[in-house]
């Protein structure tokens, strides 16, 4: 069930009436080339969907490389990497689909991941597991909305348990980029599903910066703070380490998309959630409240100062004309290359006029209102009233005076 009242003129941010899209520019011809070929070699080296571990000797051989590749580049502290090199090996996208990445050596080194494609919301999902002691981490995960029916269901956060439980994982963290709003998140049913499941709760795990998001919306909405605040379990510091098992995690503050924004950084990958998307897309949208164009220039040249073999997964994917498969990464490499708004050479003020101009031509997520007063409550569903409904606020849109 869904309230409804007038829209407020302290909301102050307006959005265009066009289709939410993220480019209405058709991709150049040059473009296609290289992203083919780039899809052509990541096609050619599919192998299965679990990449064995290596040999002693390759292993040797890969510390090799990236002592060489690394040679010149000055590596900062917030990204200094936790281990060597190893590589990872894609398999075929399928919508809906579950694909499992392994890049780990025989140290144990590198996560094994997989990731889950939710196609209604084009969200990529990801769970995030240390072979050696299968314990896990989510990162992002959905909760089905219909915005037709009001019906809210856990096909998505399902489909996540049921590889859980096939794998064998303990789960001990969720974790959230930010507060979405393109989508709701499941982070709430899956922390007491596995918390029954597993007999051991997973914290669910946000940036500091989430609880003044939390004030603005809540305000907005009129969400009462019981039901905010303190919701999150952890608030990360920027560049705050925890651990997945035996492996390490980074989290990185990525601002811009919005001011709360983490990435997370587990061996060589980067999960930038909504910040960095496709090199054929380019990067999220700033026009949020406390987005800024500027800080997402600044972030996308931070993940982009990563060595070069680092995979950096994005957090949606919207194929464009002439891709058919969403693509769950892109290394700083091709990002560097080809990359249509933050590729080499391309400058801050360049950048900052770019996006402005795509931004003032974008509609409002369709899941917008929606997703914000959730997920402020990290996934909690509003207290129901005394007739049993749970309620969300819409704001009416007028064309003139109300009566």
């Amino acid at each position: 069930m869904i309230s409804f009242k007038q829209q407020s003129s302290s909301i102050g941010w307006q959005w265009s009436s066009d289709l939410f899209r993220l480019s209405s520019r058709p991709i150049g011809t040059s473009m296609l080339a290289n992203l083919r070929q780039l899809r052509h070699i990541q096609k050619a080296t599919r192998t299965s969907v679990s990449h064995t571990a290596k040999s002693s000797r390759n292993v040797a051989s890969i510390k090799g490389t990236v002592r060489q590749s690394q040679k010149g580049q000055t590596v900062h502290s917030w990204n200094r990497p936790f281990s060597p090199r190893s590589f990872s090996t894609p398999t075929k996208h399928l919508i809906p689909r579950q694909v499992t990445y392994s890049t780990a050596s025989t140290i144990y080194t590198e996560p094994v991941i997989h990731d889950v494609f939710e196609p209604t919301s084009g969200t990529w999902q990801y769970l995030i597991a240390d072979p050696s002691t299968s314990t896990a981490v989510i990162i992002d995960p959905v909760l089905n909305y219909d915005p037709a029916t009001q019906a809210v269901t856990t096909h998505a956060a399902d489909s996540l348990l049921s590889l859980i439980k096939g794998k064998g994982y303990t789960i001990d963290k969720i974790l959230e980029t930010h507060a979405h709003a393109d989508h709701l998140t499941a982070s709430s049913y899956l922390q007491k599903r596995l918390a029954q499941d597993q007999n051991l709760k997973p914290p669910i795990c946000i940036g500091k910066r989430i609880e003044k998001v939390q004030r603005l919306f809540a305000e907005r909405y009129g969400v009462p703070p019981v039901e905010y605040e303190g919701i999150f379990d952890v608030l990360f510091d920027d560049d705050e380490t925890f651990t997945i098992g035996n492996l390490r995690g980074k989290a990185i503050h990525l601002p811009g998309h919005t001011p709360d924004h983490l990435g997370y950084m587990v061996g060589d990958n980067l999960f930038c959630g909504d910040s960095l998307f496709h090199v054929d897309i380019g990067t999220a949208r700033c026009d949020f409240p406390g987005g800024d164009a500027n800080d997402l220039f600044r972030s996308g040249r931070k993940l982009l100062s990563l060595p070069d073999h680092f995979k950096i997964w994005t957090g949606h994917d919207y194929p464009p004309e002439g891709r058919s498969d969403p693509v769950p990464w892109v290394s700083v490499q091709d990002h560097k290359k080809l990359n249509k708004h933050l590729k080499d050479g391309i400058s801050e003020e360049e950048f900052v006029t770019l996006r402005k101009e795509r931004d003032a031509g974008l509609a409002a997520p369709r899941l917008l209102h929606q997703s914000l007063q959730i997920n402020i409550r990290a996934g909690r569903l509003p207290s129901p009233t005394n007739f049993g409904y749970r309620l969300l606020h819409l704001p009416l849109k007028l064309t003139g005076e109300a009566w």
